[in-house]
């Protein structure tokens, strides 16, 4: 079985990116500023649950600050995210909606990311969003497609990092 990184170390041969000039870091911010703003068109359009989506605002942003830190892989990003509004979801049904069952659904989220190390600290707050205000199952299923949305944006933010740094070089 392949073993796989840390998420909370960097990826292999990966150093911190440089600061970029306010041109850079503009192009840089827009993939995930266009992201979210597409997934909350997309939540108007089908559901009145805004906050539910508010963690994946804080998953785009640190894709942006570190599209290549291994807590912003795609794999992380989508099996995180989902653990959690599932855990949360399943924690809303059995416990209904209240610091209780927020609470459950953190400590089980936070100690799953940790043994399966898919670390992802915005899914900590998707867990508590599904916990404290789950409505109904379509909700978990919008927030799945708009995860994988977001884990469009690594491959995005990794793309605009690419031509930065190969077009910026010439």
């Amino acid at each position: 079985m392949k073993q796989h990184q840390s998420t909370i170390q960097p990826l292999q041969k990966h150093s911190l990116r440089s600061r970029l000039n306010w041109k850079g870091e503009l192009i840089m911010a827009t993939a995930p500023t266009l992201v979210i703003l597409a997934v909350l068109a997309l939540v108007e359009v089908l559901s009145r649950q805004r906050l539910l989506f508010a963690s994946l605002a804080s998953s785009a942003f640190l894709i942006y600050l570190d599209p290549q830190h291994a807590t912003n892989t795609v794999r992380t990003l989508v099996i995180a995210q989902t653990m959690a509004a599932i855990i949360g979801f399943i924690a809303f049904l059995i416990l209904g909606s209240g610091y209780i069952s927020g609470g459950v659904a953190m400590i089980i989220t936070i100690i799953l990311m940790i043994l399966l190390n898919v670390m992802h600290p915005p899914a900590v707050s998707t867990s508590l969003s599904f916990a404290l205000r789950a409505g109904n199952e379509s909700n978990l299923i919008l927030f799945g497609l708009a995860v994988g949305v977001t884990a469009v944006l690594v491959g995005l933010e990794r793309l605009a990092l690419w031509l930065l740094i190969h077009l910026g070089n010439q």
